[in-house]
């Protein structure tokens, strides 16, 4: 079958533009073999990465119709087949162009929050860096030699298995929102693998790495937890669900006084455990205000609370959820499971 590929290509520092190409493919072509038969057969200047062609070494993550992948592991039918889905769901027939009188379309871009250097080659100094900012390797003390090897059983080895099947890819940094809107956060890739670092028995600076993991939203705090990091990466790390135990492990040591990110947790819990749901007048005032701790903090929740009472959008009062015990039980066994988590390791 013959589909058009919509290709965005640019140089550094100008502006994108849309170059299509057509080929003949079959269904279980990747989206890497047809890159690779346009710039063989088409266009010998088109310029992207790749290496393994195996799922292992992430070179060839790009963006395929809007959604950050690797070209070696997606192919032609199941691309199709998620375009439809998508169209489908969206009542929009439109959107799949698989009618008999039109040719399907694929569109391949570069992947995003990195600069481009040309075409679907991206700089990705800021994803090392931010990498590099975590220490991803175990301490100093557990880096020497020792008298015989580091032992560790199956239960300690199993907690390193999915964050250890991380390639560094990019996807999940390509579509991180969090990163796009707050430059200083280091990124779910980043944060994976610092997670691996606290599960890792070998590591002796586990309380040290917390600390640097805890710093406002250039941490753990920053991620908007959207989800799409999980969604995106070809090996199911799920960064998010990585980030989450790393917040957990800082929720334990902490109260909520260390800071208004760990402030924020404790009341959302407590107060739905409280009414089933947030009662948002105590909300801002717990939090933004430290329990009127805060002056400062109080003083700019001001022109808010004034326009919410301007348009009737103020709750005065507050009537707890139905089901509210029910609630409260299923917090209070998720906290035992913690805790029964906590102790054996």
């Amino acid at each position: 079958m013959k589909v058009k590929f919509n290709i965005v290509r640019q140089n550094q520092n100008t502006q994108p533009k849309l170059q299509t190409y057509t080929l003949e493919v079959e269904p279980g072509n990747t989206i890497l073999d047809c890159l690779n038969r346009i710039k063989w057969e088409q266009d010998g200047t088109l310029a992207f990465r790749k290496n393994c062609r195996n799922t292992i070494c992430g070179s060839c993550g790009m963006r395929i119709n809007g959604r950050s992948a690797l070209a070696c592991k997606e192919n032609i039918g199941n691309e199709l087949a998620r375009l439809e889905k998508i169209a489908t769901n969206n009542y929009d027939n439109s959107a799949t162009n698989t009618t008999a009188e039109s040719i399907p379309e694929i569109t391949i871009s570069p992947m995003g929050n990195m600069p481009v250097i040309k075409d679907l080659v991206v700089d990705m100094k800021s994803f090392w860096q931010n990498l590099e900012a975590v220490e991803p390797y175990v301490s100093t003390k557990a880096r020497k030699i020792p008298e015989k090897e580091f032992l560790q059983t199956p239960a300690e080895r199993n907690k390193l298995n999915q964050t250890g099947n991380c390639i560094l890819c990019g996807a999940c940094y390509s579509e991180c929102n969090a990163y796009e809107v707050n430059p200083d956060f280091v990124g779910p890739h980043a944060l994976a693998k610092a997670y691996r670092m606290v599960a890792d028995s070998r590591d002796d600076q586990t309380e040290k790495r917390l600390e640097k993991y805890n710093l406002d939203t250039a941490g753990v705090w920053g991620c908007t937890r959207c989800y799409y990091c999980n969604s995106v990466c070809p090996m199911e790390v799920s960064p998010m669900d990585q980030i989450g135990k790393i917040k957990q492990e800082v929720l334990v040591r902490k109260d909520e006084q260390a800071s208004r990110s760990i402030r924020h947790r404790k009341v959302l819990i407590d107060l739905v455990k409280d009414g089933g749901w947030i009662d948002e007048r105590k909300f801002g005032i717990q939090v933004v205000g430290n329990y009127l701790r805060d002056i400062q903090g109080l003083y700019s929740l001001g022109p808010l609370g004034l326009r919410m009472l301007a348009r009737g959008k103020f709750p005065l009062t507050f009537e707890p959820s139905e089901g509210t015990e029910t609630v409260r039980a299923l917090i209070e066994s998720v906290k035992s499971l913690d805790n029964k988590s906590t102790v054996v390791k």
